[in-house]
């Protein structure tokens, strides 16, 4: 059921409600929000769509000639957070961004995804779901409230208490995931020590980016609640696995069937599916900077760590980019492996959306799918197999993004343009940083 305006007022005053958080997502992926007090006066101008505040500041948004833009909410993100202060209950909403004129801004990922949601309608579908598998890390806080690589377990792989010391943190945020909404679907450990994943269940594209943000903003909160520092960075410790968000990705028709789904085709896929795991597989070189938007992501994407590296594609196997789960029928969906929790949702969706749709589109054939385990694999067997890799640096991905059309029309020329300039200026500043591997290495060699 949507949410309206005079719900919304009811709660601010029914919960006490002291503060709004006009939420919105920047072109690097983090959640921005302004805080207004929850008077009538403001939730006047909330729902008049009147939310002014200064792109400028904002990076990849505007400059600062041109800073005004307007935030437009959307009320059926409408939560209340289950945590306050001494100064009051605090409640947020979800925006998009606009510019004075009332047009969606160009620069909002959120107003990306929508756009490419639109096309994908135009050819027939109704939804594009997605069930994400973000992981992350807990490490434990010095005595000035920072940061450390000390992790507070020594947990494996679906391990419990008391190996593993985090379960509780993982109960809570859990439980806190409940109240807002959350069908919480499994909690674990994960493979490394000091790594958890939470899985809930898939929604609509644009829902399950929302969610994204809004758990990532849970996990961390109640973290340092418990004292512990959540992190989703894709690497933070050499020698152990990395973290990924797997992306499990199906399309609906308009008469609500799985579009992936067929009984009688080869897997149980249908034409579509195969199409689609075509386009994937053609873009995936090209959108791995926008999967994969870090310096560190690509410590990640190595041999040897249950990282895809090879562009391939199979059904129970582990090893290529993409695999098919085994449940069929309704539950019938694509899982990619390569995605990064430090990736901005909404504009990883929306490029695989488009690179999966121009397969669709042009009816495209996947090659066979590789049932053999690809890292034992030597550089000649893959090559007859066809297999490729993914990028191996920042550098060589950002490159790679503009050379392909079908990705870089599903960003718009603003997002490419900002998203691309500032990754060079990452990678420049880390190719000029000398590391400890380096003075380890040459300092006394040389």
């Amino acid at each position: 059921m949507a949410i309206t305006a005079a719900d919304i007022r009811r709660d601010v005053k029914e919960k006490d409600i002291k503060f709004l958080r006009l939420m919105f997502t920047d072109i690097l992926g983090t959640l921005k929000n302004v805080e207004v007090p929850a008077t009538d006066e403001q939730l006047d101008k909330l729902f008049e769509n009147k939310m002014m505040f200064d792109g400028s500041s904002i990076e990849g948004f505007v400059r600062i000639n041109e800073s005004d833009m307007y935030l437009y909410p959307d009320l059926d993100t409408w939560i209340v957070f289950p945590w306050g202060d001494e100064y009051g209950k605090v409640a947020g909403v979800i925006c998009d961004v606009y510019t004075p004129e009332g047009e969606p801004f160009a620069g909002d990922p959120r107003g990306v995804l929508k756009r490419n949601l639109k096309s994908m309608e135009k050819l027939g579908f109704k939804s594009f779901n997605l069930g994400p598998e973000p992981e992350f890390f807990l490490f434990k806080l010095n005595e000035n409230a920072e940061p450390t690589l000390e992790v507070n377990d020594k947990g494996g792989y679906f391990d419990l208490a008391p190996t593993d010391l985090a379960g509780n943190t993982r109960r809570e945020i859990v439980n806190v995931l409940t109240d807002l909404g959350f069908e919480v679907e499994a909690s674990h450990h994960e493979v490394a020590i000091g790594q958890h994943e939470i899985d809930f269940k898939y929604a609509n594209a644009l829902k399950a980016c929302d969610n994204i943000q809004i758990f990532k903003l849970v996990v961390k909160t109640i973290a340092r609640k418990h004292g512990l520092h959540a992190t989703f960075m894709a690497k933070p410790v050499h020698g152990i696995n990395g973290s990924g968000m797997h992306c499990n990705m199906s399309l609906f028709t308009e008469d609500g069937k799985n579009a992936f789904a067929d009984p009688t085709g080869d897997m149980g896929l249908s034409a579509t599916a195969n199409s689609f795991i075509a386009g994937l597989l053609k873009h995936a070189y090209n959108f791995t900077a926008i999967a994969n938007p870090t310096v560190n992501s690509y410590k990640r994407l190595v041999p040897g760590y249950e990282a895809p590296v090879y562009v391939a594609w199979a059904g129970r196997n582990r090893s290529p980019l993409i695999r098919v789960p085994a449940s069929r029928g309704m539950s019938t969906r694509v899982e990619l492996r390569s995605v990064d929790p430090t990736a901005n949702p909404y504009l990883v969706l929306s490029v695989l959306l488009a690179s999966g749709l121009d397969g669709v589109e042009n009816k495209m054939e996947a090659p066979e799918a590789i049932e053999s385990n690809i890292y034992v694999m030597t550089e000649e067997e893959r090559k007859a197999h066809g297999i490729t890799d993914l990028p191996s640096t920042l550098h060589n991905a950002v490159k790679a993004l503009r050379e392909d059309d079908v990705v870089t029309e599903a960003l718009g020329e603003h997002v490419l343009v900002n998203f691309v300039e500032a990754k060079r200026i990452e990678w420049a500043s880390y190719a000029q940083f000398v590391s400890q591997w380096e003075i380890d290495n040459y300092l006394e060699l040389y």
